[in-house]
């Protein structure tokens, strides 16, 4: 089936880079990009029906064109690109977008104001996540290039990992030379022989494609531990499981969200 980048655009300061590090990765997968933007539609109160639906027209069409031009300069000649420009909510387009055969990756810039809102908490990557049953990759807005030497993939036993959407995440780029690390994030004291279990699993369930290893931090030198393995290098990829304790818990989301993804240089993939 033909790989697919759907790449949500808000015209913002993200905008640029989200959109060289798509193409940057599409063109290494000959995958097809697809840029989507939502517009927001501003008439007054007693607008007839007809002028309404002018005004909608207007207004996409010219978004349409800030798109086009946006895009036409940072991505070079020969790659694949299609448009949708809607005043339609996200999680309809994006439905109808996912109807479509195709394999598909979502794109999406991260963004915030304040330590937990810095990110999820009220944002389009959070209503993305919430809605849609495919797999997000969210963006911090300093990266712009692809690689992936580093794989970190963050694992609990509530929420075990979607086996089938992480080997298609794998079908997206080249797995020579990638090593893995799964990694779990216990409480003080927390029974952790389970989960070094599961661990031990995925690590063997991998090998014979990737150099696997695993983990086990404990949330007191949580925050000090991760950075000697996860450093905020752009050859690095970090993975979560929707749902897991990583996206939902504020303490966990305060170490590894807030200071690996948004002040670092970690692109963060959703699984649903």
């Amino acid at each position: 089936m033909r790989k697919r980048f759907i790449i949500l655009i808000d015209f913002s300061e993200y905008s640029g880079n989200l959109i060289r590090y798509a193409c940057d990765w599409g063109i290494q997968v000959n995958a097809e990009l697809v840029f989507v933007h939502q517009t927001i539609i501003l008439s007054p109160a007693l607008t007839d029906n007809e002028s309404k639906l002018q005004i909608a027209q207007q207004t996409n069409y010219e978004a349409l064109q800030k798109l086009k031009t946006l895009a036409k300069g940072l991505i070079p000649p020969g790659v694949k690109v299609a448009f949708y420009v809607s005043e339609e909510h996200l999680h309809i387009t994006l439905s109808n977008l996912l109807e479509e055969p195709f394999d598909n990756l979502i794109f999406v810039g991260i963004k915030g104001a304040g330590l937990l809102k810095r990110i999820f908490i009220g944002s389009v990557a959070l209503q993305v996540i919430e809605n849609t049953k495919d797999i997000i990759v969210a963006m911090p807005k300093e990266i712009a290039t692809f690689l992936h030497k580093n794989v970190f993939i963050a694992a609990t036993e509530k929420y075990p990992l979607n086996l089938l959407m992480l080997n298609n995440f794998f079908n997206f780029f080249d797995i020579k030379n990638t090593s893995i690390t799964f990694f779990y994030l216990a409480k003080p004291n927390e029974k952790t022989k389970n989960i070094e279990k599961y661990l031990t699993d995925l690590t063997v369930l991998f090998a014979d494609r990737f150099d696997t290893t695993f983990a086990i931090y404990e949330v007191s030198n949580t925050f000090a531990d991760i950075k000697k393995v996860i450093n905020n290098k752009i050859d690095e990829i970090l993975i979560v499981q929707k749902g897991s304790r990583l996206l939902t818990d504020q303490l966990f989301r305060k170490f590894l969200i807030n200071e690996l993804v948004y002040d670092g240089q970690t692109p963060l993939i959703i699984l649903p």
